[in-house]
């Protein structure tokens, strides 16, 4: 096996590894080229930070991984603000050998001092394999926690009664209830999904709601991040991947959700709502429903994403570790 480095852009296209994304069970969303290559010309700091690694068997292309070099510094390519799971794919059956492969021929470059990987979930090999590697080749390895270290999850059954009746029953009700008392207390209510003719308007509204949130939260949607979520919409819905649904009562865009539907999970990425209808719980009866439309799409996951959040355990998500490897040489 050889591991080829390249530092050219080009190659998000020209050496597209979306089909090992898909064949690796730890593949996501954010994981995809297109994705990552968004990332990058948005967020860049400078072009000659990027390296690409690629691992190749009998001329076949089996591994790939992103990374940027920040100073003495690699990191996986994706930034923690933005990038949930980060990280190599690889055909199944060949992970150890490209974690072994792609650490020894790391070694053999002069252009990095210590590896600061973030985004690696607890439950999938690449957390073990990489650690395996590093100690191999004689690095210091460090486990820690990663920035907001726990991704909610939630497995999926075949429809949304079998999902609330698996609830528990204090659980079940909650969810009702919120449904029930916004059509009570507003009207009834509908949910409207984003499409390429009203994506721009849409965004509007999302950015507007974002932007009148309190905290963090409020100054998160700067130009240059409302820039990249307007060009992964315009990238990703028309290929069913990004997904814009607000709830609207009468003709107000009360709350909205942003979120990825991809290889059979669903990952709520993002959410805004109105603070005058606060009271009465948009957000969470949005979020609801976006757990219906995951289930009726075919869905078996959604996924809550980084943000260990007393909310996203009220639609019975389990808590997944997110890992930080720190490697110096």
């Amino acid at each position: 096996m050889e591991i080829v480095f390249s530092e050219d852009a080009r190659d998000f296209v020209r050496r597209d590894w979306s089909a090992l994304v898909t064949a690796d069970p730890a593949g996501t969303f954010f994981h995809l080229p297109g994705y990552l290559k968004l990332y990058w010309e948005e967020f860049a700091e400078r072009p000659e930070h990027l390296l690409l690694a690629f691992a190749e068997q009998d001329g076949v292309q089996v591994g790939a991984v992103a990374f940027e070099r920040i100073g003495e510094t690699l990191r996986f390519l994706g930034g923690t603000e933005v990038t949930d799971y980060m990280g190599p794919v690889a055909v199944p059956e060949l992970q150890a050998t490209v974690a072994k492969e792609l650490l020894a021929a790391l070694d053999r470059r002069d252009d990095w001092v210590s590896a600061d990987l973030r985004g690696l979930p607890e439950d999938r090999a690449w957390l073990g394999l990489l650690a395996e590697a590093a100690a191999a080749q004689g690095f210091s390895v460090e486990l820690l926690d990663d920035q907001n270290g726990a991704a909610p999850f939630l497995p999926l059954p075949g429809s949304y009664e079998a999902y609330l009746a698996g609830l528990p029953a204090k659980l079940r009700h909650e969810i009702r209830r919120k449904a029930r008392k916004l059509a009570t207390e507003a009207g009834p209510y509908h949910v409207a999904l984003a499409r390429p003719e009203t994506l721009r308007a849409y965004l509007d509204r999302f950015v507007e709601l974002h932007r009148s949130s309190e905290g963090p939260k409020g100054v998160f949607m700067q130009p240059g991040m409302e820039i990249f979520f307007r060009r992964l919409g315009e990238a990703f819905l028309p290929r069913g991947i990004f997904n814009l649904t607000f709830l609207e009562i009468g003709e107000e865009k009360v709350a909205g959700t942003i979120g990825f539907r991809f290889e059979g999970t669903f990952y709520l990425y993002n959410s805004a709502f109105d603070r005058a209808w606060q009271h009465l719980a948009p957000g969470m009866v949005l979020v609801a429903e976006d757990i219906r439309i995951a289930i009726e799409a075919g869905c078996g996951g959604f996924d809550l994403l980084k943000g260990d959040y007393a909310y996203k355990y009220r639609f019975g998500a389990h808590p997944r570790a997110v890992k930080r490897l720190l490697i110096r040489r």
